[in-house]
């Protein structure tokens, strides 16, 4: 075989007569090498289904490349586990709590933990924020305040708030372990 030609066979058996790319490790063609990267491209960086949940954070949605998948939500690579051993990252938020016609805007870096010791009805939504944003929503939300409390009458614009904040997400705790588990990627 001569090895400056171009080492693809047609459908048809016959040899290209096209020279090969110089320097090329395989012996094809500019045309070929090309046609060969293109096929190649086309299946990396494609986002598409993964083929199972995230087990970081549940998404579905994941970005293919030639090393495997990423999740497209928090770029955990798809068949890592999470290590249980490792400390969670803690991810301050403030949060919105409805208990009856109430609402309670507090901070927390382990809502989880927080919540079993407060009396609630719903988790309505969560901040990224620590306390001085908890503070700066006492102050938005004032005249609705409950005298010596963190609790808030459920006002027209109060709830307008929460909804801004929970648009997009149905439930506020798939947003919250995303924030986790996108600070767990970066850790790794």
């Amino acid at each position: 075989m001569d090895e400056t030609q171009c080492g693809l066979l047609g459908a048809d058996g016959v040899r290209c007569p096209n020279r090969a790319e110089a320097g090329a490790r395989l012996l094809l063609c500019s045309a070929h090498l090309l046609e060969a990267y293109d096929r190649v491209a086309s299946g990396v960086g494609v986002v598409d289904l993964l083929p199972g949940p995230c087990l970081a954070c549940g998404s579905r949605l994941g970005v293919r490349y030639p090393s495997g998948w990423i999740c497209a939500d928090c770029e955990w690579k798809v068949g890592d586990a999470p290590d249980d051993e490792l400390a969670r990252p803690l991810v301050e938020v403030v949060y919105y709590l409805r208990y009856r016609d109430q609402i309670k805007i507090g901070t927390s870096s382990n809502p989880r933990l927080r919540f079993t010791a407060i009396p609630h009805d719903e988790v309505l939504a969560f901040e990224r924020g620590g306390r001085r944003l908890e503070h700066r929503r006492h102050e938005q939300f004032a005249e609705h305040r409950f005298p010596g409390t963190e609790w808030f009458a459920a006002h027209p614009t109060l709830v307008a708030h929460i909804d801004e904040l929970r648009e997009g997400a149905d439930d506020p705790w798939a947003r919250y372990d995303r924030w986790v588990s996108r600070l767990a990627a970066l850790r790794r």
